[in-house]
């Protein structure tokens, strides 16, 4: 079930927004997490229901190795808790490579060894990126001794609440389970309410409107057209660069908006990234949960920055090389994940040599560097990315004859005419890719309008505004970060 979806929006969340807080009035805690977790389950399986029993073996074997690896220094074991902690890491990174790297591995095995092996065509079961990395962490935790004894539908609840069970932002049992158990969290909370409906609002506006706007003039250029000039291609990366953007932060706007609706805060996952002056300051700002994710159960066990400058950096690369490779199963994810563990390595190393940059030519070379390294993200194969960066740097320049001074253009010895094929059905296209750079980069992000809200005319107006959107549905598209 989408987020932009009729279903979800006039009758999945507004139907078990009442049961939840009726069956608490009631004084029925329990069953009111218990509605939860099936509504959870229910939403998650409107996808595909085969799946199903996959997330609840999952969750079974985590609360299990979980609960064991807590209570294991209180009692007396004939194995090492650490055993314990590689085994349950060892099923859930089974289960996720199984699923979603078994076929890229297929494939690369024929081709190294002459071989035919058969592809196995498996479906990605949706969210197991977002709740394998979750449970993990809790294992790891567990294992430290940071968790408290959960009873297995207050685990069920932290891993499926469904605003977050998709596509993030990851969360961390420390912040969620203490507001689950919170009293005054049961109570409808009006303020919470206007300000959910407030916050999703804005990320469907984002996601409909916005996103899925610049999602046609990037699948045109990547998908379509056979060669790009140099405006085309230019439209074309930062148009995907643009819809990557307004996507992901409009799902995980909906997620925080739709999990105020019942009092739960989930993390701020985007703070305006492309307002970034280098690529560590990127990392801080996108996909802030992941980051963290990486830092903690990552960078530092492979020793961080504890273990001298040639061991840092390649903790840095190795870090956001499989980064790269938890996005998805090809080598252009490899190739993108080398390109930012190789920038950050760069980075790091620019710093220890005490050296500065102006800001804005700071962000000028970040921006840049996102949106060429996005064009190996976004492209299904290393031809289609290539063919982009060609256009790109190499690509025939046509000034586009309907602009103003052409005619000096064209005196000055420049092709001046129709500068794009797949393009020529939009011509406003000058005009969003234009109020995308404003808003990403003057206007206050989501975050911080969250921050102002009040509840006055002035953001119900807006509201309402946003709302509006629901208009657009009729052009239904899954969030990018769905496949991942």
């Amino acid at each position: 079930m989408l987020f932009n979806s009729y279903e979800f929006i006039f009758f999945f969340l507004p139907v078990t927004f009442f049961l939840y807080f009726y069956l608490n009035t009631k004084h029925l805690t329990e069953a009111g997490k218990a509605l939860l977790v099936l509504a959870s389950l229910f939403f998650y399986a409107w996808w595909n229901v085969k799946y199903l029993p996959l997330i609840l073996v999952s969750m079974l074997v985590n609360y299990a190795i979980g609960r064991e690896l807590a209570s294991h220094s209180r009692k007396k074991r004939s194995y090492s808790s650490k055993k314990l902690l590689a085994a349950g890491i060892a099923f859930n990174l089974g289960l996720l490579g199984y699923f979603k790297y078994m076929d890229f591995f297929i494939i690369n095995v024929n081709r190294v060894l002459d071989t035919q092996i058969p592809l196995l065509h498996l479906a990605l079961p949706l969210a197991i990126s977002f709740y394998t990395f979750q449970q993990i962490s809790y294992l790891v935790d567990s294992y430290r001794e940071e968790t408290r004894e959960y009873d297995f539908l207050n685990y069920a609840l932290f891993v499926t609440f469904f605003p977050q069970l998709i596509a993030g932002p990851i969360v961390h049992h420390a912040e969620m389970m203490p507001q689950f158990a919170k009293l005054k969290n049961k109570v409808k909370n009006y303020y919470n309410i206007a300000l959910g409906l407030f916050v999703f609002s804005m990320g469907l506006f984002k996601k409909v409107v916005i996103a899925d706007t610049f999602a046609q003039w990037a699948t045109q250029g990547f998908d379509v057209a056979k060669e790009l000039n140099m405006l085309e291609a230019w439209v074309t990366s930062l148009s995907y660069t643009f819809q990557l953007y307004f996507d992901f932060s409009g799902y995980t706007d909906m997620a925080i908006g739709a999990a105020l609706l019942f009092n739960i805060k989930l993390p701020i996952n985007f703070f305006s990234p492309y307002k970034a002056v280098s690529i560590q300051d990127f990392w801080r700002r996108w996909h802030i949960t992941l980051s963290r994710f990486l830092k903690d159960y990552l960078y530092i066990p492979l020793g961080g920055n504890r273990k001298g400058k040639v061991r840092t950096y390649l903790n840095l690369f190795v870090t956001f090389l499989l980064g790269g490779i938890w996005h998805g199963a090809g080598w252009t994810f490899v190739f993108w994940g080398t390109l930012h563990g190789t920038a950050l390595v760069i980075h790091r190393f620019w710093q220890q040599m005490g050296m500065k940059m102006p800001k804005i030519l700071g962000w000028f070379i970040t921006f840049n560097f996102i949106n060429i390294a996005w064009v190996f993200f976004r492209a299904n194969t290393f031809h289609d990315a290539l063919k982009v960066l060609k256009g790109m740097f190499l690509g025939k320049f046509v000034y586009p004859g309907g602009l103003p001074f052409a005619d000096l253009v064209k005196s000055w010895g420049a092709v001046v005419g129709k500068w794009s094929y797949p393009f020529l059905k939009e011509p406003m296209i000058g005009y969003w890719l234009a109020a995308g750079f404003a808003v990403v980069l003057l206007f206050p992000n989501s975050m911080q309008w969250k921050e102002r809200f009040k509840t006055n005319s002035f953001y119900l107006l807006l509201t309402i505004l946003f709302f509006m959107s629901v208009f657009f549905l009729y052009r239904k598209s899954e969030f990018i970060y769905f496949n991942f």
